[in-house]
């Protein structure tokens, strides 16, 4: 991981249940704080500051969070969004151990050759299908990574693909996902477009399902704000 230390100063919320949606509209985001099986922290903060917080760090990197006279160090547990204008409503944190091993979703992204930008198969003119944006690990918080890589160079040729297996893994780090689970796919662009315009879908969902993989997607927006009123409430 990065050596990059993110903080925030959070202030005691003293406002819950449906009084929540006045206090986004004074620029305020609710937030509660899990910390180690005692009562949750109730906090909030500055709406802004929060939503780079969340894209900086994601649910991967350690959060310093500075509430009252207490600093914890968290992971973002979950990030709940209004789904039209996707700000952000909601937002959990996990108080951690230094000395605890935790689980974290970090990204996927693919390695390519100095000088390269994609790969052989891309440059070959075939098409690479992603089926997976992040996996599941178990680590220190201290190792846990900002990102894990696959060696993008060995996709070459319709068929070959890469599993979460072929992830290259920094010490301390361990998977939870399935490693015959697939990331990424080589296919003819032609069976991608004959797929989409079969069905009438996109053409990922389609080729993807033909070769039995399973793409991997966002939660849907109804599943957040459900979860919304249940937070607000704690």
């Amino acid at each position: 991981m990065t050596d990059d230390v993110i903080g925030i100063d959070l202030e005691p919320r003293t406002v819950i249940g449906k009084g929540v949606k006045q206090l986004r509209q004074t620029g305020k985001t609710p937030a509660v704080i899990h910390n180690h099986g005692k009562e949750s922290i109730i906090v909030q903060g500055d709406s802004v500051n929060l939503l780079k917080i969340y894209k900086k760090a994601g649910k991967h990197h350690p959060i310093e969070v500075r509430a009252g006279n207490h600093t914890y160090t968290t992971l973002i547990k979950d990030a709940e969004f209004e789904p039209r204008k996707h700000q952000l409503n909601h937002i959990v944190f996990n108080a951690v151990a230094a000395n605890q091993v935790v689980e974290a979703e970090v990204p996927v992204e693919p390695k390519y050759d100095e000088g390269n930008e994609s790969s052989p198969a891309e440059r070959a003119g075939l098409m690479v299908l992603n089926n997976l944006d992040n996996v599941t690990v178990e680590a220190l918080p201290r190792d846990l990574p900002d990102v894990l890589y696959y060696d993008a160079e060995k996709l070459t040729e319709v068929g070959d693909h890469i599993l979460v297996s072929d992830l290259i893994l920094p010490p301390g780090v361990t998977i939870q996902d399935e490693p015959s689970q697939s990331i990424a796919s080589v296919f003819e662009p032609s069976a991608v477009a004959a797929a989409n315009d079969a069905a009438g879908g996109t053409a990922e969902e389609d080729v993807t399902e033909v070769s039995g993989e399973t793409a991997e997607g966002e939660q849907p927006s109804t599943d957040e704000t459900s979860e919304t009123s249940q937070h607000d409430q704690s």
